[in-house]
């Protein structure tokens, strides 16, 4: 095993002793303690482990995390801005009372981050198959198309 360098969030990390199929989940969560990827089903179905690759919406449960070296990786953790604000998404997230447990969360909002960064201005029919696979046993799939329409609304608004 050699030394696995990691951009995550923004910071590099030199990992030592990361088994060449463990997948990205389980470094982001048990060797840099980012816990806000969640692991819901470990077979890439439920979503609840999306985070970015090169920018990209990728299920960390099924990628190996020797997979990721030379991108950047970003998590929930990362989303807000580097002031400590939060992300329009996340904000719309809270105006709107998407969450319920909460658990798919980090997932949904990084699938939508994806989707807004390709796609400023998503219909109904964009929302739904961007977050497909992201499954939300609440229900509140509702509440998260119009937190993503009002997230979307407020970044035209300030033209980031």
């Amino acid at each position: 095993m050699s030394t696995l360098r990691l951009e995550v969030n923004g910071r590099d990390h030199a990992l030592e002793d990361i088994p060449e199929d463990m997948p990205l989940l389980w470094v982001l969560r048990d060797r840099l303690g980012l816990v806000g990827t969640r692991y819901g089903c470990g077979i890439a179905e439920c979503g609840a482990c999306t985070v970015h690759l090169g920018g990209s919406p990728v299920r960390a449960c099924q990628v190996p995390a020797h997979a990721a070296a030379g991108q950047a990786v970003t998590t929930i953790e990362g989303l807000a801005r580097p002031d400590g604000r939060l992300h329009p998404l996340q904000q719309a997230w809270i105006d709107h009372d998407v969450a319920q447990c909460g658990y798919c969360q980090s997932g949904q909002l990084m699938s939508a981050a994806a989707l807004l960064a390709r796609n400023p201005a998503p219909s109904d029919s964009d929302i739904d198959t961007a977050l497909a696979g992201n499954l939300c046993r609440c229900g509140t799939y509702l509440r998260i198309r119009r937190a993503i329409h009002d997230a979307a609304a407020r970044l035209a608004e300030v033209g980031t």
